[in-house]
């Protein structure tokens, strides 16, 4: 008896920890779905297109960037603030520069504060779509396409939101595989 009691319990906590794992694991698709769903934690949309309906009302966008602790580029945006019209296509850059001898690969996280703005805040292109590899010394500028959906203005908590803060975070990734061979000399065949 006590043999069948130790199995039973062996069985339980093995189910558990697999549960537990498995939470664990589908935990991350799920909160990113559940936030580009409703743009909690400031998870903007994306679109093909501009939106169909541009309202006279304006509404103020701010622009920010930081680089991951030890990430080697500079990172800034090329203009802190600008106005549009909600519904307006706006176009703002960022600047980069890779100030050392080798190339290096980044990747950009985003949000958007206020949170309740998240889901109103809609980009149709963006670099933060694509990893980025800038070569040593390389400086570019890297545009984001967006426009603020005009259903902000009858939310009844975006309708309160007038100045939006787009920010961006850089860091370092591995550097692409065909990148990563041109860098050690090897001949790989892209074909």
């Amino acid at each position: 008896m006590a043999l069948k009691g130790k199995n039973k319990t062996l069985a339980q906590t093995v189910s558990v920890v697999v549960l537990m794992g498995a939470l664990a694991w589908a935990s991350v698709p799920f909160y990113d779905w559940f936030c580009r769903v409703t743009g909690f934690g400031g998870v903007t949309n994306t679109a093909e297109a501009g939106s169909d309906v541009i309202l006279d009302q304006k509404i103020k966008i701010r622009f920010d960037a930081s680089i991951e602790r030890d990430f080697p580029w500079t990172f800034k945006p090329m203009q802190r603030e600008m106005e549009v019209r909600i519904g307006e296509t706006g176009l703002a850059f960022y600047e980069a520069h890779n100030p050392t001898d080798r190339p290096v690969a980044g990747s950009a996280a985003y949000n958007v504060t206020p949170y309740e703005a998240g889901g109103f805040f809609t980009k149709i292109d963006c670099f933060c779509f694509e990893e980025q590899v800038l070569q040593p010394g390389e400086r570019v500028q890297m545009p984001v396409t967006f426009f603020v959906d005009p259903e902000i203005v009858t939310d009844r908590e975006g309708q309160y939101v007038h100045t939006i803060t787009l920010g961006y975070t850089f860091y370092e990734i591995d550097l692409p595989e065909a990148q990563a061979s041109l860098e050690t000399g090897e001949n790989t065949n892209l074909n």
